[in-house]
């Protein structure tokens, strides 16, 4: 069964959405984003959360120090890093936190997928290429890019109810990772959180 994640959680109400949803993971983006949160309330809200979903720290070009003071505290589960963190980068926040790591690729081809399996992350995530956007940007890419990935992946990039058992038929990804796609106006709709959790869960997928 594909896992769930979705993404870019803003309000306490939408703790409460994905409470009664229940996906495998949520996230808390801590980059420069619309979707941005300061670490008090995402203390809050993880202490809200069900203890059944995993949050997801998301940070781009992040100084370590701050990734480490949230799991150390116990405000996110999991590090997803969206910007340009290599692998010494990756490796050195290993030695610091026992966390899962997820690394994300702007994807531009498929060699630069098949060269990021190396990286000594948990999970890949593959997300749609922008000049100067890292995430977020509700456009889907070309997923006939993906090579045979050893690695499980988030899939992520312009998902919603109309395209996301193409998505997986097509892709098979570990999980895929949704965020504008559940949004009304731009806050988490959640009805909308509800309608794509059914359907990827449904048995016809």
């Amino acid at each position: 069964m594909t896992k769930i994640k979705i993404c870019g959680l803003t309000r306490l109400q939408d703790v409460e959405a994905v409470n009664e949803a229940q996906p495998d993971y949520i996230g808390f983006v801590f980059a420069q984003s619309r979707r941005n949160i300061d670490t008090k309330l995402a203390e809050k809200m993880k202490s809200l959360l069900d203890k059944k979903i995993l949050a997801v720290g998301v940070f781009v070009n992040a100084e370590p120090s701050k990734i480490i003071e949230l799991c150390k505290n116990n405000i996110i589960d999991i590090i997803q890093l969206h910007g340009e963190e290599d692998a010494e980068y990756i490796t050195a926040l290993r030695s610091k936190v026992p966390n899962t790591i997820i690394k994300a690729i702007r994807v531009q081809n498929s060699k630069q997928i098949s060269t990021a399996q190396s990286l000594p992350c948990d999970y890949l995530l593959l997300d749609t290429y922008r000049k100067g956007v890292y995430g977020g940007s509700g456009e889907s890419f070309d997923h006939s890019l993906i090579p045979k990935v050893k690695k499980p992946y988030f899939l992520a990039g312009g998902l919603n109810s109309e395209n996301i058992k193409t998505a997986i038929g097509e892709c098979h990804p570990y999980c895929v990772d949704i965020s504008s796609g559940v949004e009304t106006g731009g806050i988490k709709d959640k009805e909308k959180i509800k309608e794509i959790i059914k359907i990827i869960r449904s048995e016809s997928i």
